[in-house]
């Protein structure tokens, strides 16, 4: 009962999200997954959010499954090769989430997304929140440049908005 209200306490207080990323810091992740985009098929999304809505809090839903949903209200999953990626950021919980696309399925491993998350983890902690996910990003791009790179010539049909999302 303690935790639940603790956690509930950092989520009434956590404050906006814009105080971690105003609109230059957004413009900026829009561009690195513009560009990173140009190397690869895939799909990249960002989105943020300072806190879980109460209806979330009290039926104590994790970072994980509030990814998952905001994967699917966002349509991340709607590409045609399946291969959208959600970088989730929640601030009350300090919570990083990667959610990728079934065609990510096999080939690339969890520890791969995990490392990842942990690289944004530390790089938030050290310095600017925009920086530390234009890094991410750019981590995920390759990855997806990996398994999905852009032929020469090949245009991008950008299937998913650039601009990060704030929920």
């Amino acid at each position: 009962m303690r935790a639940s209200l603790r956690r509930g306490w950092r989520h009434l207080t956590v404050g906006g999200t814009h105080a971690w990323f105003p609109p230059a810091a957004m413009e900026r992740i829009a561009q690195a997954i513009a560009m990173s985009e140009q190397a690869h098929t895939g799909e990249i999304c960002f989105a943020v959010e300072a806190g879980l809505p109460w209806r979330a809090l009290w039926r104590g839903q994790s970072p994980r499954a509030r990814a998952q949903e905001a994967f699917a209200r966002l349509r991340v999953w709607d590409t045609a090769a399946n291969n959208g990626v959600l970088l989730y950021l929640q601030l009350a919980d300090r919570a990083i989430e990667i959610v990728a696309d079934r065609g990510l399925d096999g080939r690339v491993a969890p520890a791969q997304w995990q490392a990842i998350c942990a690289r944004l983890r530390a790089d938030l902690q050290a310095g600017s929140p925009a920086d530390a996910v234009v890094a991410a990003v750019e981590a995920i791009g390759d990855v997806l440049a990996e398994h999905f790179p852009r032929a020469p010539g090949q245009a991008d049909s950008n299937e998913l908005p650039d601009r990060p999302v704030r929920l």
